[in-house]
Parts: C-alpha cells; sequence; structure tokens
C-alpha cells in the first residue's frame, strides 16, 4: 500500500505514474502530502525519465517556505499516500497479460465522456484552490522597514532659544515619521546643540528632506548632522 522508496526506480515510477494525471498527491492543492513526498526524494527528478514527477517536483518548491502552514498531517511518511495497490508490480505473476491490458485498452475506446466532465470539474476546483491560495498569500503584508535615527541640530550661538528651535523642529509633521527623545549636548563656548532621535519609514521619509526642513528655520539652526542610523 502506498508509495514505494523514492530512492529505487521503482518508487520513482511509481511516483510519476501518479501525478500524470494529478497536480498534488491527495486533493486539489498542495497539502502536508506534498511536502512528505517532497522532502522524501533526496533530488529534482529526471525530467527525461519523470516527466510528471519532475512538473510537480519544480511546481511544490515554490511553496517551500509555506510548507508548515500547509494543510494536512506532517506526521505521516510519504508511503502512506498514493496508489492502494502497488503500481510497481516486482512479481511478474501479479501484472495484468498483454492480452487483458490490450482488452482494457479497446475499453477504453468506446468509454463514456464521464471521465472527461470529471477531469474538467477537478481542473475547475483546483483552479478555484490556488486562486484563493494565492490572494490569501498576496494579502500577507510586509511590516514596513524603518531606521531609528539620531540628528545633531546645531544652532548660530549660545543666546539661539533652543526651546523655540525644538518647538519649531517638531511640528515637522511627515507621513512615516516619528519623534523620539531630545537632549541638550554641550559643544563650545556655552553653545550647545540638541540631538534627537526619531523613527521613520524609510520608503516615506527622506532624511535629507527632513533636514533641509529643520534647517529652513535659518532664526535658530545653523546645520543638521546625522550622529547614527540603525535599522529597525
Amino acid at each position: 500500500m502506498g508509495f514505494a522508496d523514492f530512492l529505487s526506480d521503482a518508487g520513482l515510477k511509481m511516483l510519476n505514474s501518479w501525478l500524470t494525471t494529478r497536480s498534488y498527491i491527495v486533493g486539489y492543492g498542495p497539502s502536508q502530502a506534498d511536502v512528505a513526498s517532497f522532502k522524501g526524494l533526496k533530488e529534482q527528478p529526471d525530467p527525461a525519465k519523470y516527466p510528471s514527477a519532475h512538473r510537480w517536483y519544480k511546481h511544490i518548491s515554490s511553496y517551500e517556505s509555506d510548507f508548515s502552514s500547509l494543510p494536512g498531517d506532517p506526521s505521516k511518511a510519504y508511503t502512506t499516500y498514493g496508489p492502494e495497490k502497488n503500481e510497481a508490480t516486482l512479481n511478474s505473476k501479479d501484472a495484468p497479460s498483454t492480452a487483458d491490458a490490450k482488452e482494457e485498452d479497446d475499453d477504453d475506446l468506446f468509454g463514456s465522456d464521464d471521465d472527461e466532465e470529471e477531469d474538467a470539474e477537478a481542473v475547475r476546483i483546483r483552479e478555484e484552490n490556488l486562486a484563493a491560495y494565492k490572494k490569501k498569500k498576496e494579502g500577507k503584508t510586509k511590516p514596513a522597514a524603518k531606521s531609528l535615527v539620531t540628528l545633531d541640530v546645531k544652532p548660530w550661538d549660545d543666546e539661539t532659544d533652543m526651546k523655540e528651535l525644538e518647538s519649531t523642529m517638531r511640528n515637522i509633521e511627515i507621513d512615516g515619521l516619528t519623534w523620539g527623545a531630545s537632549k541638550l549636548v554641550p559643544l563650545a563656548f556655552g553653545i550647545k546643540k540638541l540631538q534627537v532621535n526619531l523613527v521613520v519609514e524609510d520608503e516615506k521619509v527622506s532624511i535629507d528632506d527632513l533636514q533641509a526642513q529643520i534647517e529652513a528655520d535659518e532664526d535658530h539652526v545653523q546645520s543638521t548632522d546625522v550622529a547614527a542610523m540603525q535599522k529597525l
């Protein structure tokens, strides 16, 4: 019962045969059955010898980062999936005779269209499931990249009103900018600079533009410098 050892040619033939008419090991979407089978292979199946298994392997590898979130029981071994009867028959007496196989093929020539209708329905369901999965995956928004920046704001002289300087600076509002703590740091000759921390969203806030806005307060600000910056 189930798949044979994927390390053997017989096991790979069985997997390839199973996937000839299927996109997934079970059902109509990726699951833990695919994960177990994928991990059971030591390497990518040879596309020349096992084209269906090769196609499936490449498709499932695109979900590798989501393996842990796929539905199903991750504790099951890949040998619990696959055909109920071992399709890679090692004993020739269990294999159908050439005459029997030919008779079955002849019967298929006069079969109904039910199989084709079922295949079309299976494709429709599979496509719907894939579309729903992709939509869910695309809906997961990544957190915005942010940086912690320390700015040095230098006044003209020791008579500059630092409280007014800081108030004007903090009135600057930009989407993605959050002002943090600040302190006065002695420079020389009684002059103190304002050192302020802030957090910015990298895609929304240009540090150069922010410095230009602060330096636009020419009555109080002589210059600004980035003292430190680190990604959060």
